[in-house]
């Protein structure tokens, strides 16, 4: 069974459930705590949709900050 907690956020913060579960599903899949999978479950969404919408939420799928570190990575691979 899954961990559970309750967050009281101020009311000018005016996110969907889903929002709130994407915005912490993909900074734990950033930071490498959550697997893609475990991301998408957390989401409540497919996998391959919680891939897809990371990039909305400011992660990249390949591990990458910038541009500059993937071009680094390709070019010295």
């Amino acid at each position: 069974m899954g961990q559970s907690i309750t967050i009281e956020l101020p009311q000018s913060v005016q996110l969907s459930e889903f929002e709130l579960r994407m915005t912490l599903a993909s900074k734990l899949y950033e930071r490498g705590i959550l697997s893609a999978e475990q991301g998408a479950a957390l989401a409540g969404i497919s996998m391959r949709t919680f891939i897809e919408l990371l990039g909305a939420y400011g992660v990249s799928v390949f591990g990458y900050q910038t541009l500059e570190e993937m071009e680094s990575e390709e070019k010295y691979g």
